[in-house]
């Protein structure tokens, strides 16, 4: 997937090392690494005993020096790694910022151009933008077309196609076309500064999950310690002679699960930047770890599940007028509509090749327009002249019902209103069909989850026309994925129920709550917890603030109200709310990736105690040289082998922290099992080939047969 925001070709690795060595300091990773800070004490205490003169025999030395290094670069990587992690969620914030960057505007003032710099443009200003020129901010389109690439702010390649009354975004570049736009906010309030101030002051507290596993590595590097103490004064007492504290230090390393411990905050991190990557910021990581744990969805009908734009789909006509007819009263009714519900009209008469004559055109320029109101419910126009009409359209080849009206209004000297509205308001004043035939065809398209618009001429019913609210590209499989998933997705609409249903059925949707009002929305939630369930819910309006809070994942929409967004624990930045999918796959993928770590550190941590403990003993005790299961050269080989290798996992595994764990929706158990396959036997077995190549490699360079 292309990245929404692009991070620096280069990594700053000075600044990467430089963190990386801060971090190394004792007191950071005793607040913040509990098993690296073991570690960190084992290199310092093999370190001073090295210093100190006498305090080692001499042919112990190298020895002594070679665990040591390996003890802090076993740290170094884990702090690399974090460092790393943190590098790359900084990256972001300076990325967007490059947007920000100072721009020559061309403001229109009094029909002249005046060029000024983008920071002085306030909201109610005008620009000119032309092509190959960058936006210097947040407005829309009062004039033009353009093709704009939005790949920096969206990720998305393809040119956006945007005409008048399209908003446009700062940051944003045309290559295509010239626009006028209008700004519409102020300098630190566009689009690109609120994107830098969510992912700025997104914090990441640890989840639940991760705090647990702190304690239970904590608790285990307590156990290993006491362990291995017991263990050095017990050998010591039997007469082993050979045990140093060296060897007590290595296995004591080898032991502890060094590997999840060394990576845990780079993981955290990672996932955090992932989420950020595709957009979506998460105030929090026990937001994350709930995401990955949903099992009920609520969406809104309206935005999520359909495009939340009616579209014209069919002519219907009435009283034996053709579709022609229907299609041309249509376009005299739609002309001057400007909402998407009329332009669709338009289109659809366009995708019918339906011909509209040039003089049927000038109609509308000649009319009054009729706006839509609340009160009223209907559009059109409005022709005061019929008889000019009638004599100007005379020669034209329009359909004779059309024609046998306008002469009748036009004899009669009365105005001529061309009108498309709500089938309650325009109804009650047809005269020329039975009413109860038209209520029977308006509920016949009801029950398909479509909107009847009733055409009229005066009191004369030419039509209806059918708008569909289309379901959304691709939801289907939005919806098939969260089922997969184990989630169960319930639409909530206002709509009645027959609609609602429709709608439901055609998106693969089994739940719905349907007349809903926003209590609703809010009870809904309360009641699925109640019963266990843990619930996302999805909103951008303020009545959806307290659903959003209340539910375990509230994720709003970056369009939304201030209180929806301050309500929700996550915020999608891009405003798509089929993305839910991603969030929680992201979230599960986080989850996943760290399972899987600690699953291969503990198995690599069993197969290292095959290797590390029973070398120690064969030092003093030869006889049992039939534990050395894998034929190690000697047990200093073995040794620095274990620890040659505990080392160098972490940095192996450093891209698996950032990349995560590949995830697709399928059967959670199905997930585990292949995960403990891949991790968990793989984890037991690498570390004893990698151990056995390292060991002879050893053996080799310190020339022992």
């Amino acid at each position: 997937m292309t990245e929404s925001i692009r991070f620096h070709e280069k990594y700053n690795f000075r600044k990467i090392f430089l963190d990386s060595i801060y971090k190394l300091s004792p007191i950071y990773l005793a607040k913040n690494n509990p098993v690296m800070f073991v570690v960190i004490l084992g290199f310092f205490i093999t370190a001073i005993m090295l210093i100190i003169p006498g305090q080692i025999p001499k042919y112990e030395i190298n020895f002594y020096l070679a665990v040591s290094l390996t003890l802090f670069f076993a740290v170094w990587f884990s702090t690399f790694s974090e460092a790393f992690s943190e590098y790359e969620a900084k990256a972001r914030v300076d990325s967007l910022k490059i947007f920000e960057k100072e721009i020559i505007a061309h403001k229109i003032t009094n029909d002249h151009y005046t060029e000024v710099k983008s920071n002085s443009l306030r909201q109610g200003d005008r620009v000119l933008i032309k092509k190959g020129e960058i936006v210097p901010t947040d407005g829309f389109i009062i004039d033009g077309s353009a093709y704009m690439d939005e790949s920096m702010i969206t990720g998305e390649s393809e040119p956006v196609y945007k005409n008048k009354g399209d908003h446009v975004i700062g940051g944003t570049k045309v290559i295509e076309g010239e626009i006028k736009v209008e700004i519409t906010s102020e300098r630190g309030r566009s689009f690109v500064d609120k994107m830098i101030s969510l992912v700025s002051q997104a914090k990441r507290p640890k989840s639940q999950s991760e705090i647990s596993l702190n304690i239970l590595l904590s608790g285990l590097s307590l156990i290993f310690l006491i362990v291995a103490g017991t263990l050095y004064y017990i050998l010591k007492s039997l007469g082993y002679t050979y045990v140093n504290i060296a060897l007590i230090i290595a296995l004591l390393v080898a032991l502890m699960p060094t590997t999840i411990g060394g990576l845990l905050p780079a993981i955290g991190i990672a996932g955090i930047s992932r989420l950020t990557r595709d957009n979506i910021i998460a105030k929090s990581g026990k937001a994350i770890e709930a995401a990955s744990d949903a099992d009920i969805i609520l969406l809104d009908k309206t935005g999520t599940i359909t495009e939340g734009n009616r579209a014209a789909i069919e002519f219907i006509p009435l009283d034996n007028f053709d579709v022609r007819c229907v299609a041309i009263t249509s376009y005299l009714s739609s002309f001057n509509d400007n909402t998407r519900e009329g332009k669709s009209i338009i289109d659809l008469i366009e995708s019918m090749k339906i011909e509209i004559p040039d003089k049927i055109i000038d109609i509308t320029l000649m009319s009054k327009p009729i706006e839509f109101n609340i009160k009223n419910r209907y559009s059109g126009i409005e022709i005061s002249n019929p008889s000019k009409i009638m004599n100007y359209i005379k020669d034209e080849k329009i359909c004779m019902k059309f024609m046998e009206i306008l002469r009748e209004y036009a004899t009669k000297g009365e105005n001529i209103k061309i009108l498309k509205g709500s089938v309650d308001a325009l109804l009650p004043h047809i005269d020329n069909m039975n009413k109860e035939e038209i209520e029977k065809i308006v509920r016949d398209i009801g029950e398909k989850g479509e909107t009847p618009l009733l055409l009229t001429i005066n009191t004369k019913a030419v039509g209806i026309i059918v708008l569909k609210d289309r379901i959304k590209t691709g939801i289907k499989q939005v919806i098939s994925d969260l089922k997969v998933m184990g989630i169960t997705p319930i639409m909530v609409t206002g709509d009645n129920p027959i609609t609602a249903k429709v709608i439901a059925n055609e998106a693969g949707i089994d739940h719905v709550i349907s007349q809903a009002k926003p209590i609703d929305k809010l009870n809904k939630v309360d009641e699925e917890q109640r019963k266990g369930h843990v619930v996302i819910a999805m909103g951008d309006g303020t009545n959806d603030a307290p659903a959003l809070a209340k539910a375990d994942v509230g994720v709003a929409m970056n369009s939304g109200t201030r209180a929806a967004k301050e309500a929700a624990n996550m915020i999608d930045l891009d405003s798509n709310p089929s993305r839910v999918v991603k969030i929680i796959e992201l979230s599960k993928q986080l989850l996943v990736t760290r399972g899987a770590v600690t699953t291969f550190s503990i198995a690599n941590d069993i197969s290292k105690y095959f290797t590390i403990l029973p070398m120690i003993l064969v030092l003093n005790n030869p006889k049992i040289s039939y534990l050395n299961i894998l034929h190690l050269t000697t047990p200093e080989t073995a040794i620095l082998a274990t620890m040659i290798f505990n080392a160098i996992i972490i940095p192996a595994l450093i891209p698996l922290a950032l990349r995560g764990v590949r995830y697709k929706p399928e059967n959670p158990r199905k997930t585990f099992i292949k995960n403990f396959l891949i991790y968990g036997i793989g984890g037991a077995l690498l570390p004893f080939i990698a151990i056995k190549l390292i060991d002879m490699l050893l053996a080799i360079l310190m020339g022992v047969k």
